[in-house]
């Protein structure tokens, strides 16, 4: 008997296994970089996408220091900025020839955090090390589409 329950669950495994449903793998492409002291984290990010001419990537991840950050928080006009030692805790996005929309936070000496809209001015101190990955089965675009006053992302499947 217990040989027959063995050979049941292997033909439902080998059966469960053989199922015809596929899933289209998307054609992703990684590039890595480091940025070294002085380049502007921003500008460089957006400086590589166009050289690479990318249409819809995203930074997989970034790690590294800063000298000076520019950020701007929710719902303000203006950045905020300060000078010292950072660490780059996080770097979220989307990118575009396009246009591109990117999130930053840095941690202070004692391990305070904070975080926003990347700006222009954010200085490496001693590298910036990133991963951005992209496809070819989209586009993104930033359009402004009615239910914000921003232009968003908007998504266009090639």
């Amino acid at each position: 008997m217990k040989g027959k329950a063995v050979l049941i669950a292997v033909i439902f495994l080998i059966l469960s296994c053989n199922d015809k449903r596929t899933t289209a793998m998307p054609n992703i492409n990684t590039h890595a970089f480091r940025l070294k002291p002085g380049a502007d984290l921003k500008k460089s990010i957006l400086a590589f996408v166009k050289e690479k001419k990318l249409t819809a990537a995203w930074i997989s991840t970034c790690v590294g220091s800063l000298t000076s950050y520019q950020l701007r928080f929710a719902n303000q006009q203006k950045g905020s900025t300060d000078t010292g030692h950072f660490e780059i805790v996080s770097l979220t996005g989307t990118l575009s020839v396009n246009g591109s929309h990117l999130h930053m936070s840095v941690s202070d000496a004692s391990g305070k955090t904070i975080g926003g809209h990347l700006m222009d001015g954010c200085i490496v101190y001693t590298t910036a090390e990133i991963v951005i990955q992209n496809t070819d089965q989209f586009t993104f675009k930033r359009e402004k589409d009615g239910t914000t006053e921003w232009e968003e992302l908007q998504v266009e499947k090639k």
